[in-house]
């Protein structure tokens, strides 16, 4: 029996997965814990306007990404921190930093999850890689001057 899975099934198969499956199995265990539904042709129809839904809408955010990405791609943010000796930062500037400077200067909100960086310790220019979304990512310039 083809039977279209309602939750994620360890051994079985993943949500919204067509699988076949033994008839006890799936009217003794599957049907009754809400786990499947029978795959008939109406199922099937809800089940790929849902799936071409959630296509075009990660597609979308995929595009709003890349234009956020080009718009920041090639971009400068100048940091102002105190220094001692040699251009050694007292502390450190991290990802947190970056993100409120790039909302200060931009008024673009990145979240500091996104900010790919080691804690930056010396003045100076340094690059710094963005992932906006999974298959999203850009560089961008940390201009680090004493203050």
């Amino acid at each position: 029996m083809k039977v279209i899975l309602l939750k994620d099934i360890k051994g079985v198969g993943k949500k919204s997965e067509v699988i076949n499956a033994s008839d006890g199995y799936a009217r003794n265990f599957l049907f009754p814990k809400k786990f499947a539904e029978e795959a008939n042709d109406s199922n099937l129809h809800i089940l790929n306007r849902k799936t071409e839904a959630t296509r075009r809408k990660k597609l979308d955010e995929t595009e709003a990404a890349q234009g956020l990405a080009d718009s920041l791609k090639g971009k400068q943010v100048k940091i102002a921190a105190k220094a001692g000796e040699a251009g050694r930062l007292f502390g450190a500037i991290t990802s947190k930093d970056i993100s409120a400077e790039i909302k200060k200067q931009f008024q673009i909100d990145i979240d500091k999850k996104k900010i790919i960086t080691d804690a930056i310790r010396q003045l100076g220019n340094h690059e710094v890689e963005l992932k906006i979304y999974p298959e999203v990512s850009t560089k961008i310039n940390v201009f680090v001057v004493e203050q």
